[in-house]
């Protein structure tokens, strides 16, 4: 099966750069574009897309509103920001309002395909600047009480810990010697009691929370 990909970029020659070169690659399908938060959202509900290779800055409204509002109506659908925008203002926004990956427009294209193929998987894709942005305003933020925590088994710590290191479920069940059913189920648990709505929000949790060394 082909992974569906929506292109959403304000600048008409990235977005036909990023067709061309997509169309490309087995297993990828370019099945729209878009010009700003809006048509994205719209394209979004019309042509279900697999993932969405969303613009941060655009007129009309900006890829964090879009994300945030995709996500809230279409949560299976994956989004990774791609941008020429590092800093933690857009990367930070950008994880909360639900996208699954943040990268760098200056990524080689080979990377590009396999970050695409990772999120689908189900993994997160953080370019390395987005990486230690992130890090550095969590650790400046205090440490706060987590209740939440205590509500989870100790397999579902684990697992937790496994998601913050952005290994896919196969690789988890390895890890922990159990199977991949046994790992969706954990999953599903941990992402319920602590109230979160996807992987990529349970690897931040684990950050925010010094789950991961």
């Amino acid at each position: 099966m082909s992974i569906r990909i929506l292109i959403v970029d304000d600048h008409h020659v990235v977005r036909r750069g990023l067709v061309f070169f997509l169309r490309t690659q087995k297993d990828l399908e370019i099945i729209g574009e878009a010009a700003n938060g809006r048509e994205a959202i719209e394209q979004a509900q019309l042509l279900k897309p697999d993932i969405i290779l969303m613009d941060l800055i655009m007129p009309e409204m900006d890829g964090i509103q879009a994300t945030k509002i995709i996500k809230e109506k279409l949560p299976e659908i994956k989004i990774m920001m791609l941008t020429s925008f590092s800093d933690q203002d857009h990367v930070i926004p950008a994880l909360e309002a639900g996208a699954s990956g943040f990268q760098l427009k200056d990524i080689q294209p080979d990377e590009l395909v396999t970050s695409i193929k990772k999120i689908i998987s189900g993994e997160n894709q953080l370019h390395p600047k987005a990486t230690s942005h992130l890090l550095a305003n969590l650790s400046n933020k205090s440490k706060q009480a987590k209740n939440l925590l205590e509500e989870l088994t100790k397999r579902e710590l684990d697992v937790l810990k496994e998601i913050a290191k952005g290994k896919s479920n196969k690789e988890i069940a390895a890890a922990l010697f159990i199977t991949e059913k046994t790992v969706k189920t954990h999953v599903s648990n941990l992402l319920s009691k602590l109230e979160l709505a996807d992987r990529t929000q349970a690897a931040l949790y684990a950050v925010k929370n010094q789950l991961v060394n």
